[in-house]
């Protein structure tokens, strides 16, 4: 698994973003895989699960988020891309990724996922 970290806090994440109205999930998953994280590849376009998170815009505003996490064959990690600047990104075991990250649904996703296994059930 590819973790990355976040702009404020610098916990570790996944890549993820807005879908946009005129983009298909997938495909929007892919392009926040690239700009947050430098990554090139083939995505999935049915996800592996799901999670919910809040997101917080401020100190007095937030919402909760339902991600779709979308698996994708890495073909290339390029050496600088859009946020490089702004975040650090490290391979890990699913386990260990697991335990890296705070927010409850992820970690029960990367606990349970492996690729070529049944999905587990989304939050």
């Amino acid at each position: 698994m590819l973790l990355i970290t976040s702009r404020e806090t610098a916990r570790w994440i996944i890549p993820k973003g807005w879908r946009g109205k005129r983009r298909q999930p997938h495909t929007a998953a892919a392009r926040e895989a690239f700009e947050e994280a430098g990554i090139v590849g083939c995505i999935a376009r049915k996800p592996v699960g799901s999670y919910r998170y809040e997101k917080r815009f401020s100190d007095t505003a937030s919402a909760v988020c339902k991600v779709r996490v979308y698996p994708m064959q890495v073909e290339h990690l390029l050496p600088d891309w859009p946020e490089r600047a702004e975040r650090r990104r490290c391979w890990m075991q699913p386990l260990e990724a697991a335990e890296c990250v705070s927010e409850a649904g992820l970690k029960r996703l990367l606990r349970t996922w492996m690729p070529g296994a049944p999905p587990p059930a989304n939050d």
